[in-house]
């Protein structure tokens, strides 16, 4: 019987991530000051602006990780560009801010014609958004990428009022949680997801299976999803107790960071149909469904915590923006951890 497909075994030890990143924390959080008003963990950093009246800006960093070997193969890069963006957007959206610009840095072995595409896929997706890319870098290094090779990393910054800060502290017992669709992997898990299709799978990138309307390449380059919009008339009309971005760690390990203490939630598995490229990964690698819900976002990219009172606004503003909210789970107290049934 074969063994069973880890995210560990494909080359990434979460384990060991969290042990450094616990390290890390206490050196970072030396270096805040009174104007720092986030804590270390959450999806942005958050700072009050000198000029006081409740003013703060929020920035976060980011990068679309192993997503580019896929655009490598594809020969297709302006996705990736897309990517980025939005996966920006929505790590500092989920504390109530409103993006302001973002910069990029792009690591090359030396200047070819796809860098030209990864900026548009770049623009596009600033321009969609209605925010500047207001500047980056490009560092041609052949000693550090081989031909051909290249590294995506994008940073953004927000503004919001310290009075409209959503950290999660709000949550407790009796909120209900919502789910937004993904359109995929969006740009998390892919280590796992090619050790599995292609090494172990022997798949072909351009290889089209009757359950998937296009090929495995296009399936996997499929752009990260914005939830801009939605939030932005959430916001508006709804009492937000909390929101997560499901990204690396799946929807308990990026719930869990928001949950205050003394609350737990539970995650109904059967309240939406996870999509079918997820299942493909899991029976091609083997791979147990535990894992698949550690690493992958399995059809959620994004979650809403309310009261239940506030539901049926909360649905409307999702809907008038196009997506569909559905509540797949709900608070409880007890000690902060996430559970699926």
């Amino acid at each position: 019987m074969d063994r069973k497909l880890t995210y560990r075994e494909s080359g990434v030890d979460i384990k060991a991530a969290d042990s450094i990143k616990k390290r890390i924390g206490e050196l970072v959080k030396g270096t805040f000051t009174n104007s720092t008003i986030s804590e270390f963990g959450l999806f942005g950093g958050i700072y009050q602006l000198p000029s006081g009246k409740g003013r703060t800006v929020i920035a976060s960093t980011d990068g679309v990780g192993t997503k580019l070997f896929v655009a490598q193969r594809m020969k297709r890069f302006d996705t990736v560009g897309v990517d980025i963006v939005n996966h920006c957007i929505n790590d500092i959206i989920v504390h109530g801010a409103e993006p302001l610009f973002f910069l990029d840095y792009l690591g090359i072995h030396s200047p070819e014609e796809f860098v030209v595409d990864i900026v548009k896929g770049l623009c596009s997706a600033c321009k969609k958004a209605g925010i500047p890319l207001i500047g980056g870098e490009t560092a041609v290094m052949p000693e550090m990428y081989s031909e051909g090779k290249f590294d995506l990393v994008g940073t953004i910054v927000g503004i919001l009022r310290e009075k409209d800060i959503i950290t999660g502290k709000s949550i407790k017992p009796g909120d209900i949680i919502i789910g937004l669709p993904s359109s995929g992997l969006h740009t998390n898990g892919y280590t796992l997801a090619r050790k599995a299709l292609f090494e172990k799978g022997k798949m072909k990138i351009d290889d089209t299976l009757p359950s998937l309307e296009k090929s495995i390449g296009e399936e996997l380059l499929t752009p990260h999803t914005s939830y801009l919009k939605p939030v932005q008339k959430a916001k508006q009309r709804c009492k937000i107790h909390g929101m997560a971005h499901i990204t690396g760690g799946g929807i308990k390990g990026n719930l869990v960071r928001i949950l205050p203490e003394g609350t737990s939630a539970v995650i109904y598995r059967k309240n939406w149909r996870v999509p079918t490229i997820f299942n493909i990964i899991q029976k091609t690698g083997g791979i147990d469904t535990e894992e698949m819900y550690n690493v992958f976002n399995m059809g959620i990219g994004y979650l809403f915590i309310v009261p239940p009172q506030e539901f049926d606004k909360l649905k409307l503003s999702i809907a008038s923006a196009g997506l569909k909210g559905i509540v797949i789970g709900k608070i409880i107290s007890g000690e902060r951890d996430v559970d699926f049934e």
